[in-house]
């Protein structure tokens, strides 16, 4: 590691000489000077990675070097050292952007930690969360061994997404490996799961753990009891480490109630997922009990267009005759004028809002280089959607309802999953064209290569054909055509999916939270 070198002003710096000692024993180059004059003169000659800086200098004092350093400098972390603890010199100070203050007399101790914490935090974070995760490493693999019943999966999951997110930190590139290897043989294991038991969840030879079509009920349809006004804010294509990522900034606002994961229906895409999210019917259901609100993929027509009146449906259905409100959030400018409603769907007992920026990220980083670039790997992917979240119209929303006595949850109706590894399939021109589904009469495949159902009934699918079989993808995998295979493995590689099976896809957020007040 790099020397690290550190700026001293002080008019008294020579009583300091001690501490300088101390720190250059630990491996610090320490610059000291008597001025802000000089303190600025020495920022313009090398590099510094921090500065201490005395507050009650004469001629330039601590606050008006403070302001040069961070107009011209501003990623330099700058500790302000005073003898004073009135409140508004700590209020101009912390103003001015100080990354931290301490009062005289300081000791050498709290003048290391000072330093190890603004200069050396991220690698002490690293260095912890790599030996952590090398010491879960074992425990996470037998986990793996014994896991059974789809809750367990689900709290694995959480565990995968919790060291996902904490080894985003590290640079070793070592600890990134071993972890993507053992997500990508998670991954295998839960599709084997999934594959076994989905089938039987559906028929009811089983237990079925929250889905689709029965979350609102079992999770939402609770809080319209009360008067208490419901938001039900869904984030189309939505995934778990997504929500962890945000959550912190969602909880200076609002409290977590409940995080919750539920599995989605196959095919993990909106015309599928989210119909029957809302309507409490799967796909095939929907299809025979309300005709006029299905459109089949092969069929003119919006897909998602009837989602408000199945939604009615399906409360009608179990008793809610309840006033509710269902709008759909495609740009920010809509998104803001929104909020200026939120007075008059107070008199709604469920208020519905889908966000859909995220769904047009996956797709805007599929077509566009630049985005691509920009959401180059997972933890870039939910960097841009915190950027976009801080910014959105849906933070906005969030500290609206914040101020008011409500319930708010936050969904989704299906994940997406990075894709690395092309599966050939051939089909004629009326097989769908998602990535990580196939439906059609003539589809050539692998059956040991894919999640195979020859009978879509046996689901709960629409059947288009007699023999329309639909084949899904697994874990990292997405389908090409042999025809084009070498143009379609490098436009689409790398990039996020969704409609087929991983934990990514199908375990996804449904959060209840509530403001603090």
């Amino acid at each position: 590691m790099d020397q690290i070198t550190i700026l001293w002003a002080d008019d008294e710096i020579d009583l300091l000489k001690p501490h300088i000692l101390f720190l250059e024993d630990k491996g610090y180059n320490v610059i000291p000077v008597t001025s802000g004059n000089e303190a600025i003169d020495e920022l313009e000659e090398q590099h510094v990675d921090l500065v201490f800086l005395d507050e009650n200098m004469p001629g330039l004092n601590g606050l008006a070097t403070l302001s040069i350093i961070k107009e011209k400098y501003p990623q330099v972390p700058v500790i302000m050292i005073t003898k004073s603890e009135e409140e508004h010199i700590m209020d101009e100070a912390l103003g001015g952007k100080i990354s931290d203050y301490l009062i005289k007399p300081v000791n050498p101790n709290q003048i290391l930690l000072s330093v190890k914490k603004h200069t050396e935090a991220r690698r002490l974070v690293s260095e912890k969360s790599t030996m952590q995760y090398q010491q879960q490493f074992r425990e996470i693999s037998m986990q793996l061994m014994d896991v059974r019943t789809a809750e367990e999966w689900a709290e694995l999951y959480k565990r995968l997404v919790y060291w996902d997110i904490e080894l985003s930190n590290t640079d070793d590139d070592n600890i990134h490996d071993i972890f993507k290897s053992q997500k990508t043989e998670a991954n295998q294991l839960f599709c084997r799961f999934y594959e076994k038991n989905y089938e039987d969840w559906l028929s009811g030879k089983k237990e079925k753990p929250l889905m689709s079509p029965t979350v609102l009920r079992e999770k939402m349809f609770p809080l319209l009891e009360n008067e208490k006004p419901t938001f039900l804010l869904v984030i189309d294509n939505f995934r778990y480490d997504q929500w962890k990522f945000l959550q912190p900034t969602i909880e200076q606002y609002l409290r977590t109630e409940q995080d919750n994961l539920f599995f989605s229906i196959l095919p993990t895409t909106t015309l599928f997922a989210r119909n029957a999210m809302f309507s409490g019917l799967m796909p095939g259901e929907i299809e025979k009990k309300y005709p006029q609100y299905w459109v089949n993929e092969d069929e003119d027509g919006h897909k998602n267009q009837f989602e408000d009146q199945l939604l009615d449906e399906n409360l009608r259905r179990h008793g809610y005759n309840i006033k509710h409100s269902y709008n759909k959030v495609l740009n920010a400018q809509f998104g803001h004028k929104l909020i200026d409603s939120v007075p008059n769907m107070m008199q709604n007992r469920l208020n519905v809002i889908i966000y859909n920026f995220i769904d047009m990220l996956s797709h805007a980083r599929t077509d566009s280089n630049i985005v691509r670039e920009l959401a180059a790997d997972e933890q870039a992917y939910r960097s841009v959607t915190l950027s976009w979240f801080e910014h959105s119209p849906l933070l906005e929303m969030i500290k609206e309802l914040s101020e008011r006595d409500v319930n708010v949850i936050i969904t989704t109706d299906h994940g997406s999953t990075r894709v690395d590894n092309p599966v050939r399939v051939k089909g004629d021109k009326e097989v769908s064209v998602n990535l990580r589904y196939k439906q059609g009469r003539l589809l050539d495949y692998n059956p040991k290569q894919v999640y195979e159902v020859k009978d879509p009934t046996k689901i709960f699918l629409p059947k288009r054909h007699i023999t329309s079989p639909y084949i899904f993808a697994r874990s990292g995998d997405f389908f090409v055509y042999p025809n084009n295979q070498n143009q379609f493995t490098t436009y689409y590689m790398e990039t996020f999916q969704h409609g087929g099976l991983s934990m990514e896809e199908v375990l996804i957020p449904f959060i209840i939270l509530r403001s603090k007040q």
